[in-house]
């Protein structure tokens, strides 16, 4: 191998080559043709519309119809190898401006080139400091192991059918994680519209969302059940500095958490004393996200120290002779809220709930001795069930990293795939 080979590939065995891409492909990027938003939503049909990450949607009509490799020509996962950049397609299909469209050379096999794409280290040609791009010079530089075409197939036969097999897994497993959400979601549910004892008497609570609860319980707008006026944060981008106060929005509210490693930047002390004059978040508020794809997420402030919110967030406080913060929480979380949230958004192209709304939301509510014994069951049920989740999605990652750790050793030889012939 070359100079360069020998720093892009692992050694080969004996009759394999690299061969840059642009040797074993024909780019047939120019006669992409992309539609718009617009155009896609009015020409939906049978056809595989395909982007950077996959299929996007379908279309009435197609671009394509032979057998072709796509590859991610940015916005691609270039740097998760357990995440596919490149595919096989052999139906009829549409693709955008955002894959590359490469018909491989007679002494390739498609497949084996998706394969070798999908393990390919992609730092030393993906340009761009914002958007990763792989332009079509680069991509024809990339140097792809190269096994005689009968050495190929057998490699191709091999990981089509060893990675369905870890993708069989994965996907049992990641029904296990619906079916654990789910349970968790009803649970919740459960707890914060009936209780804990199941032989509690229960009268209609004359609002549509609740139903029945108990006849001891209340039915009442979040409004009644706050300290202080629901306020999110400030409507106006602030100038973020090198470091000082976390500033945080929506996408700070992860796994029911508030990560801060998400923040959104830093601002200075007086920009927060300045913003803190509408809203200051403290330990055991609720930030509540109100715009966005993350409208109805939720997080509790565990945390003592300073922070600011932008206005996506709205920060909700309990009142605590009418409900406990943790209470609070899982009852904003159950199904019974949440439905509500999705139905009471604004419609447009992105998901709304105006502060309003929020205000409306119905609960219903325990006295307090009975919401900390409701609490405190939760806790012990769903640490349970986050336990398992957390084993399981390990497993899941486990079984990605497998799948390609499996595929990088058998396109580079490092496996001899005729000892595991079907």
């Amino acid at each position: 191998m070359s100079a360069v080979s020998d720093r892009l590939l692992p050694r080969l065995p004996a009759g394999w080559i690299a061969t840059p891409v642009r040797y074993a492909t024909t780019c047939l990027d120019g006669k992409r043709v992309p539609l718009n938003v617009s155009e896609r939503s009015s020409r939906q049909g049978d056809y595989p519309y395909w982007g950077a990450n996959g299929i996007v949607d379908g279309v009435d009509d197609y671009l394509f119809d032979e057998p072709l490799v796509l590859l991610g020509e940015d916005g691609a996962p270039f740097f998760d190898k357990t995440k596919p950049v490149a595919f096989y397609v052999s139906e009829r299909v549409w693709v955008n401006n955002h894959i590359h469209v490469l018909k491989v050379a007679p002494h390739f096999d498609a497949r084996f080139v998706v394969h070798s794409l999908n393990a390919t280290d992609y730092g030393p040609w993906i340009e761009g400091s914002t958007r990763d791009k792989l332009t079509q010079d680069k991509m024809g530089s990339i140097l792809l192991p190269t096994p005689p075409l009968s050495k190929q197939r057998a490699i191709a036969d091999y990981l089509d059918r060893e990675t369905a097999r870890l993708d069989a897994l994965v996907a049992a497993k990641e029904r296990v994680l619906g079916l654990l959400a789910e349970k968790r979601r009803a649970l919740i549910t459960r707890a914060v519209t009936r209780g804990l004892d199941p032989r509690a008497p229960l009268r209609d609570s004359g609002i549509p969302w609740l139903g029945e609860i108990p006849t001891h319980w209340e039915a009442m707008r979040l409004k009644r059940l706050v300290a202080i006026p629901i306020t999110d944060g400030p409507h106006e981008t602030p100038e973020f500095a090198q470091d000082g106060i976390d500033f945080i929005s929506a996408e700070a509210i992860q796994d029911d958490a508030i990560d801060f490693e998400r923040r959104r930047g830093f601002i200075t002390r007086e920009l927060h004393v300045e913003y803190c004059r509408k809203t200051r978040p403290q330990r055991e508020d609720i930030l509540f996200c109100k715009s966005g794809a993350t409208t109805g997420k939720l997080a509790r402030v565990t945390v003592d120290h300073e922070f600011s919110v932008w206005s996506p967030l709205a920060v909700i406080r309990a009142d605590l002779g009418r409900a406990l913060p943790g209470y609070l929480e899982v009852s904003l979380r159950a199904d019974i809220v949440q439905d509500q949230v999705r139905q009471t958004w604004s419609a447009g192209t992105q998901p709304n709930i105006a502060m309003g709304a929020i205000n409306e939301l119905w609960l219903a509510v325990p006295p307090i001795t009975e919401q900390a014994a409701i609490l405190a069951t939760l806790n012990i049920a769903t640490n349970q069930f986050d336990k398992i989740k957390s084993a399981t999605v390990h497993t899941v990652a486990l079984l990605k990293e497998r799948r390609a750790a499996l595929i990088a050793a058998a396109v580079t030889g490092q496996i001899d795939v005729g000892e595991f012939a079907a």
